[in-house]
């Protein structure tokens, strides 16, 4: 897996000021995506040991609310391993910060689909929050928190609540 870039003090993605991951690779290519230079899974720089030591180091920031995971697609086939370990890290040293994770996949393709991976249900039951679902410019909306479009859910994932929809 390749991360585009990390942003490590970032008030945009998700609640509170969080470190960002952004990793590459996407088969969706939504119209309209901001990032659509993460599609290529080539884009940016490998993953390595030293990359997940220095999330972790960013996330020793008592400031630093949590980790917000996007991309490219996260939730890709190519993606979920180093997803699932880099949540699997993040919970052990920091079990108080939250997740977010932004996947263009809605939760029932997730499951039910061919990105199903042994490591999907592992993903989507240790992140705290997912903002799901395709980007879809028709449905373009800049007054959305934390969402780009309109069909795009935003869930709690501890209680299973909606946080913002339509």
């Amino acid at each position: 897996m390749n991360i585009s870039n990390i942003k490590e003090l970032d008030v945009a993605n998700g609640d509170g000021i969080r470190t960002s991951i952004f990793v590459s690779g996407c088969r969706l290519h939504c119209k309209g995506c901001f990032n659509y230079e993460t599609w290529d899974f080539n884009y940016g720089t490998e993953f390595t040991k030293e990359t997940l030591c220095r999330i972790l180091h960013l996330l020793d920031n008592p400031n630093i609310k949590g980790l917000s995971i996007l991309g490219g697609e996260p939730m890709d086939v190519d993606n979920q391993k180093e997803v699932a370990n880099i949540i699997r890290e993040v919970k052990k040293y920091y079990p108080t910060k939250d997740i977010w994770l932004w996947t263009g996949y809605t939760i029932s393709e997730l499951l039910q689909g061919n990105v199903y991976t042994k490591d999907t249900e592992f993903i989507l039951n240790n992140v705290d929050v997912t903002i799901d679902g395709p980007f879809i410019l028709e449905q373009k909306n800049l007054n959305l928190k934390w969402r780009g479009s309109e069909n795009q859910i935003v869930t709690d994932n501890h209680d299973h609540h909606i946080i913002y929809c339509r």
